[in-house]
This record gives C-alpha cells, sequence and structure tokens, in this order.
C-alpha cells in the first residue's frame, strides 16, 4: 500500500471489510495506520464503494466529516531557503543541524549559550512543581501519570532573559512575539518521561473552545535542551521513527498546520536512563496568547 494507488488488491479488500459491516471510519482508520495518506484513502475508500454499490442500484454516504482533517493554517517556518547551513536569529547565527519536511522538524544547535542554559535552570529551579497536562475535556490542567517531570511557567516577557529569548523565537521562526505562551521549564529526573502525545488541541474536545479563546490554536513548538543528559531523555517522533538527541543549547522546532495526527507531529520525550535533563519549551499560536 506504500505505492499510494488503488490496486485491485486493495479494492477487494476494501469490499470485504465494508461487506463483513466495518464502518467507513474503521476501514479509514485502518487504512492511515497502513500507511495511506489520509486525503487519498479517504478518495479510494469512496471511489472503490460507491462503485461497486452502483453496479447494484445502491448509494453510500460520503465518509463523516468529522474524519476529515480541519483546514490548514499559517504556521510559523525558519527561513531555509537555500538550505544554508546557518540562519540570523536576530542576535546570533544558529547552526541548521537537520531539517525535516513531512513531519516539519528543524534542529537547530547552539540556539542557546551555555550561560543562558545555566541562568534560565538557576531561575526556574525555586519554581518548579510537579508538571501537569492540558484536560481538553474541560479546558483545566491536572497531573497526569503520562508526564513524570517537574515543571514551571515564566510569564512572557517576565524578565530580560525571557524577552531576550523570546525575540531570538520570534526572529528564527518568523512569528510574533506576542502569538507565544510563555516559557515552559521542565526537569527529567532518572526515569522520568513524557509519553507521545500531539501539542495541538484536540477540536472534538468540549474543553477546547475554552483554551482557544486565549490565542487560538498551537501551530508550532520549540523544544530547548537546557543540558545535556549522560544517557536517554531524546525527544522521538514515533510515526516519522525520528529521535533527537538532547544536547545542551540546541533546540528542536515542530509545526503542525492542523490540530490533526496526518501533520505526523506525535512526539514525545523518552525516559532519562541516566543523569537529569532540563529543557525549555515555547508553544506557537495561531493568533495572540493573553
Amino acid at each position: 500500500m506504500s505505492t499510494q494507488q488503488i490496486t485491485p488488491e486493495l479494492r477487494q479488500w476494501i469490499i470485504e471489510q465494508a461487506t463483513a459491516g466495518h464502518s467507513a471510519h474503521a476501514l479509514l482508520k485502518a487504512m492511515v495506520e497502513r500507511g495511506w495518506d489520509e486525503d487519498v484513502a479517504t478518495d479510494a475508500m469512496e471511489e472503490v464503494l460507491q462503485a461497486y454499490l452502483r453496479e447494484r442500484g445502491l448509494t453510500v454516504p460520503a465518509v463523516p466529516a468529522a474524519t476529515q482533517p480541519p483546514p490548514a493554517s499559517l504556521v510559523p517556518e525558519p527561513d531555509l531557503a537555500g538550505s544554508p547551513s546557518t540562519v540570523w536569529a536576530g542576535d546570533r547565527e544558529v547552526q541548521v543541524v537537520m531539517s525535516m519536511h513531512d513531519p516539519r522538524v528543524v534542529v537547530f544547535g547552539g540556539f542557546l549559550s551555555d550561560e543562558e542554559c545555566d541562568e534560565l535552570m538557576a531561575l526556574a529551579a525555586p519554581r518548579l512543581v510537579r508538571s501537569e497536562t492540558v484536560k481538553t475535556d474541560t479546558g483545566t490542567s491536572e497531573v497526569n501519570e503520562a508526564r513524570t517531570s517537574d515543571g514551571m511557567f515564566f510569564r512572557r516577557g517576565e524578565n530580560a532573559l525571557c524577552e531576550r529569548i523570546e525575540q531570538r523565537i520570534a526572529t528564527l521562526l518568523r512569528w510574533p512575539v506576542e502569538n507565544g505562551e510563555g516559557l515552559q521549564v521542565l526537569r527529567y529526573r532518572p526515569g522520568a518521561e513524557y509519553k507521545p502525545h500531539y501539542d495541538y488541541f484536540d477540536p472534538a474536545q468540549p474543553g477546547t473552545p475554552t483554551i482557544l479563546r486565549r490565542g487560538g490554536q498551537r501551530v508550532g513548538t520549540l523544544v530547548m535542551y537546557l543540558n545535556t543528559p549522560a544517557r536517554g531523555g531524546g525527544t522521538t517522533f514515533p510515526d516519522a521513527r525520528l529521535e533527537v538527541a538532547p544536547v545542551k543549547g540546541h533546540a528542536v522546532f515542530f509545526s503542525y498546520a492542523r490540530p490533526h495526527p496526518s501533520t505526523r507531529t506525535l512526539h514525545g520525550g523518552a525516559p532519562v536512563l541516566e543523569g537529569e535533563k532540563w529543557v525549555a519549551t515555547k508553544w506557537l499560536r495561531a493568533g495572540r496568547f493573553e
């Protein structure tokens, strides 16, 4: 199925699954899990089933709208035209270590200096508490066993260091400072992890409209590594089979044009196997974050 073509074998499989009573949603889910692009899978399924039922004088409803990805929106994007090895971030040159387009993932080297990393950790340390995750069913947050770290938030522009880093992010990613949430600093002790998840807010959850009032959807994430753990702690992207090593001063950026798994931005923080891991995360919103 990696060819993304409607082969006779695929037609037969779709017909067999449908006549066995499986729903259109279940068929689409199975095809996506087998590596199909969702839009291509939807078109293929509708074409095959419509043709099959037309031969029998019947009709089949279109795939439910809920299975269709939402429209794409503008996202932050560094200026990497011409495949540069470095890019200007307003006050320093940043190395382009790796650039992937699907999913959109870029690794930057030397985004933060050692001194900036150390200062950010020192400022955050006294305010660390057990990390929480957003509850999109209510719009609140809670401690979750999937996230076993300690963390805190700086207000946007809370101090000179945060203000300098936020302006650097805005310049590098060509996205307004006011469209960013405050920096979050996290500390992962040995064994701590953050299981794979998406950073966007699920539109199907009842609490999402409340969250979106403060600046709209999240459309991009920048994770900055404040130290280098002895072992483990990489940022993983399971759908892309990618793991980014946590190197002090480096940062990984990824964007998601729609709040949907088709962005392939499922990601997580692998368990720290030895030492500690400190990161600072910046989430970017579609609009002004208040």
